[in-house]
């Protein structure tokens, strides 16, 4: 599924940045991610820890530290002036979130995707978003306000029309995020989170569906949505979700194991 970083990576359920994200720096269409220098106010540990969760996992995603490349400690800390204690605590946190797997002697590396795990991203949500979708419709229905929503749908049609196929992808991440955190819950939308984040890495590996197809279909799941419509909102999302799993699974078919 690009002129935001929610993130998919530490994006929250109120769009604040919280105090331990990594800087978010737009440079032309594009967002950078940025070190956040150790300034000797009191960032303690956990801060530290946090923005460099983020700067590691947007390496994953956008294929900066390659499937099967080490993460060396010593190296991360020298590239994102932090002690290697912080480093260490977001590659472990990297590990429970399924980007990151650790080898006695070897250390940590950057996962193995499979066609496997794609498989199993395209069952869960199936289960979570058709159900952020039912959910932010009921809530429009209610009187929540869409207008994020909305603006994120116009934002992808330009990026899709002026032909800008990286924001496109991260607008599309946005806009499949927001949809969860218009549904209320925030069990669900804390739960996503590394989600959001493997849709992004798959995603970058492929790119079988026309941004037009994917285009139309947004605009009719946003639609659903935004009038307030919950069955119709559940069953566009299922076809959305369903109709690309197809096209990702055959365009990764001769990169990625079983």
């Amino acid at each position: 599924m690009s002129c935001f970083l929610p993130c998919m990576l530490g994006w929250n359920a109120d769009r604040r940045r919280p105090a331990a994200a990594a800087y978010a720096v737009m440079k032309g269409s594009s967002t950078v991610v940025e070190a956040m220098p150790e300034t000797g106010n009191g960032r303690d540990d956990e801060a530290r820890a946090e923005n460099v969760y983020q700067l590691v996992l947007e390496g994953i995603v956008t294929g900066k530290y390659a499937q099967g490349g080490r993460l060396r400690e010593r190296e991360l800390s020298e590239i994102y002036s932090v002690s290697r204690i912080p480093v260490r605590e977001a590659i472990q946190r990297l590990e429970q979130d399924g980007f990151v797997e650790t080898f006695p002697r070897r250390g940590a590396v950057v996962r193995q995707l499979t066609l496997t795990d794609v498989n199993e991203l395209f069952d869960i949500r199936l289960c979570l978003e058709t159900f952020a979708a039912r959910m932010a419709a009921t809530r429009v229905a209610e009187g929540s306000d869409g207008g994020r929503l909305e603006e994120l749908m116009e934002a992808s049609n330009a990026a899709i029309d002026e032909g800008r196929t990286e924001d496109v992808a991260v607008i599309s991440a946005e806009l499949h995020a927001e949809i969860v955190r218009l549904s209320g819950n925030r069990l669900l939308i804390e739960s996503v989170k590394p989600l959001f984040g493997r849709m992004r890495w798959i995603f970058g590996l492929t790119h079988n569906r026309s941004n037009e197809l994917q285009r139309d279909e947004h605009t009719e799941l946003c639609n659903a949505i935004l009038r307030g419509k919950p069955d119709l909102a559940y069953s566009l999302a299922y076809s959305h979700i369903e109709l690309g799993r197809e096209p990702v699974l055959s365009g990764l078919a001769e990169t990625l194991e079983p």
